[in-house]
């Protein structure tokens, strides 16, 4: 049996090159603040994994996506074991945009504290008398760099997004620019409706996309899980304060309440958390985990 290892490893997932396609394992580890914490989070990858199969599912008619399966019988020998089970992407291999494709229909976080600020988040004004966690007028993209593991992302215009395609695809920087911002407000817009009829408010999310071979705009990485967005139960949102939420925010908050965690949470929090992720993955699919 041939042995893989991985060629890239990300915050929490790891990549393996399987010739003329990708495998993506999601493993149980959770970041916070661009670190990896010391403890994992029971079935925290596989709820990611199953997760972003729903959305892509339910959003391939907007823009086509890099899952293929995620049957392990469906990849190498070497996959098909309990470890690799339920966490695995077989994945079509892209080259991925330098843009990390954030949009907000809600404002909130470091949003919310620049909007305090002077009337803007990331650089876009917005209505005056806007109040912590209220719905905004329209979803707004607010696009990033992608930064390495430890670094930190950094908010850029849309215009700094096409300056930056640009410099990579001369002929087409500007077009791929107008189409991952159009993708995601598209995106966010269709699931965020969804996710409110199931009593989930999606507050905002990020996605990523490569080119594939014919140089089609591909969604790629993952998709609306609560590593990558912000949920919120509609069930007793008031606009006005700070939410609960299923995602890994808790964490942060947690982190936040004990700077001398050394990034180390204890058993009650892990366990809460990963209550989290299933709650959340049960509303939205209608399926328990």
């Amino acid at each position: 049996m041939q042995e893989y290892k991985p060629f890239k490893e990300g915050k929490v997932r790891e990549i393996y090159d399987n010739g003329d396609s990708l495998i993506m394992v999601a493993t149980d580890r959770i970041s916070a603040f661009d670190y990896i914490l010391k403890n994992e989070i029971t079935d925290k990858g596989a709820v990611l994994t199953r997760m972003s199969k729903f959305w892509f599912d339910y959003t391939q008619d907007v823009v086509p996506n890099h899952m293929i399966s995620i049957d392990v019988n469906d990849m190498p020998e070497f996959f098909r074991k309990k470890e690799f089970e339920g966490r695995s992407m077989l994945c079509k291999k892209l080259e991925m945009l330098p843009i990390e494709c954030i949009v907000r229909g809600y404002i909130t976080g470091s949003g919310w504290a620049s909007y305090k600020e002077n009337g803007t988040v990331c650089g876009i004004r917005l209505p005056e008398g806007l109040v912590e966690s209220d719905r905004l007028p329209e979803p707004i993209y607010t696009p990033s760099t992608k930064a390495d593991i430890g670094d930190h992302d950094e908010n850029i215009s849309y215009e700094r997004s096409v300056e930056i395609l640009k410099e990579i695809y001369p002929e087409h920087g500007e077009e791929y620019a107008k189409k991952l911002r159009d993708f995601t407000i598209a995106l966010y817009k269709k699931c965020a409706e969804y996710a409110l009829s199931k009593g989930i408010i999606i507050a905002d999310t990020k996605f990523e996309f490569g080119l594939d071979g014919d140089g089609n705009i591909v969604l790629g990485d993952e998709m609306l899980t609560p590593d990558s967005s912000r949920f919120w139960p509609l069930e007793g949102y008031v606009a006005g304060q700070g939410q609960p939420s299923f995602d890994k925010q808790y964490v942060r908050d947690w982190l936040k309440e004990h700077p001398d965690s050394d990034y180390t949470l204890p058993q009650d929090v892990v366990e809460r958390t990963a209550d989290k992720y299933r709650e959340a993955y049960a509303l939205l699919t209608g399926t328990e985990f």
